[in-house]
């Protein structure tokens, strides 16, 4: 039987309109703050949770990569941003790239390492890079704190007005506009040509490199995208927070996330 063809410029268009449940998705979100400002802290750590399991989507849902180490680009973003805001500038946007970039950079390099073998194999070197930067993180305790965790972190004031106070209203904002944005990045990689390749390498590698799928390279391309996302998330947490932890990099934030998407539903981002 022939492989399905990928769908035509008609086909994106219809599947990728905003569906009327996404619109109460957001909104329900966005009033949380509204009728619950008491619990913004609440609501700040559930939306970087979602962004990680947003990243993780891309990757297990979307490519059918398996992993158990995703909490290392997680931690990277973390330790990134607070590394950044304490020895740089204080400035979370900023802060905010630098933490991606540098989880975007460390799925770039690791992302040749999942292209060899198979599901298990991929399990074990996912599960091996996580537990290394762990391992790294606890012995350079003079950069990163180790067991205490990395203190004396300072944020300044977002877009140089609002300040993050101990209510946690503008953390969660900040939080929530960036989770917003970056999903809007997700959406349309997920809509795309592109992410609907990513559907067909999930099914059927073989089949996808046959009819001429460059499998490999979008598994790069896709594996450093779902970094640079959890690197966000990361990145979100230290500078909400104040603070970076080797927890970050724990193989129990790989595992919660992943319960998290699995319960919720892989591979069409709100699960």
């Amino acid at each position: 039987m022939p492989p399905a063809p990928l769908p035509h410029g008609g086909e994106l268009a219809r599947t990728s309109r905003w569906k009327p449940y996404e619109a109460v998705v957001w909104i329900v979100a966005a009033l949380a703050l509204l009728v619950f400002p008491q619990q913004a802290a609440l609501w700040n750590e559930i939306a970087i949770l979602a962004l990680f399991a947003i990243s993780l989507d891309l990757v297990l849902g979307y490519a059918g990569i398996l992993t158990l180490g995703h909490a290392a680009f997680f931690g990277t973003g973390c330790y990134a941003a607070a590394l950044f805001a304490k020895y740089a500038l204080h400035d979370p946007l900023a802060g905010l790239a630098v933490g991606m970039l540098a989880a975007a950079v460390l799925g770039f390099v690791t992302s040749f390492l999942v292209l060899r073998g198979s599901e298990l194999t991929r399990l074990m070197v996912t599960l091996g890079v996580a537990s290394i930067l762990y391992e790294l993180a606890n012995r350079f305790e003079g950069i990163t704190g180790g067991a205490d965790g990395l203190q004396g972190v300072m944020m300044g004031p977002l877009l140089g007005r609002f300040a993050f106070g101990l209510d946690a209203k503008v953390a969660c904002l900040y939080s929530l506009c960036v989770l917003f944005l970056l999903f809007l990045v997700a959406r349309r990689v997920a809509h795309s040509p592109f992410g609907y390749s990513l559907k067909a390498i999930r099914d059927n590698p073989t089949r996808a490199a046959a009819i001429g799928i460059d499998v490999n390279r979008r598994i790069v391309a896709v594996y450093t995208l779902g970094a640079a996302l959890a690197g966000a998330a990361g990145a979100l947490l230290a500078q909400t927070t104040a603070f970076a932890s080797l927890d970050v990099l724990g193989f129990d934030r790989s595992a919660d996330v992943m319960l998290v998407l699995v319960l919720g539903g892989t591979g069409y981002l709100y699960g």
